[in-house]
């Protein structure tokens, strides 16, 4: 089975050509919503995140995400530290979910491939792009942030003319019937390399 790596930055629309390919019958494993699961119900990452950052990461049995986020969002070792906690564990529930799947490929849809050098994980990879001033758009939409926020993390990912050349297959997300139509496109294309 052919594992794709579908990136993108923030706002880019990742989750938008998810769907799409789920409407294909392709199943996609978001990493940003299994990720909050685990930090949620597994015991081990639990306990890792406390020790980290202390016992305020939790308010009970529920994950404090802005405590969390204030905590590690301008400092990048804690970051990253969080990161060699939090990733290992997707990834392992990554593989064991790649195993009950029955297709020709799955899709592993995950934000930083590149910034993380881990596209050596993937047969292939999609990257979404939008143009930033959508991007920007879309993010203070969804997350009520302030455009200056959504400018800093912005800044601390990859620019989409460095992961262009480094992409298999690159879908711009700005008409949603485009869009879907590219989708089909790079479908028709995996099927034919799975």
């Amino acid at each position: 089975m052919m594992v794709v790596g579908l990136t993108g930055g923030i706002g880019s629309g990742k989750t938008t050509v998810g769907k799409f390919f789920v409407e294909l019958g392709v199943p996609v494993y978001n990493s940003d919503v299994r990720a909050k699961g685990l930090m949620k119900s597994s015991k081990k990452v639990k306990r890792a995140i406390i020790k980290l950052l202390g016992k305020d990461s939790y308010k009970g049995k529920v994950l404090n995400k802005k405590y969390i986020a204030e905590k590690v969002f301008n400092d990048g070792v804690l970051l990253k530290k969080l990161n060699t906690i939090v990733h290992p564990a997707v990834r392992e529930d990554f593989l064991k979910w790649v195993k009950a799947q029955d297709t020709p490929y799955v899709i592993q849809e995950t934000a930083l491939i590149f910034e993380n050098a881990s596209q050596g994980f993937y047969d292939k990879i999609v990257l979404v792009i939008s143009p930033s001033n959508i991007r920007v758009k879309r993010v203070m939409e969804r997350d009520a942030s302030s455009e200056k926020e959504v400018l800093a993390r912005l800044k601390k990912q990859l620019l989409d003319s460095e992961k262009i050349h480094l992409s298999d297959f690159v879908i711009e997300n700005v008409e949603l019937l485009k869009t879907k139509a590219i989708v089909e496109e790079v479908h028709s294309a995996l099927l034919e390399y799975s």
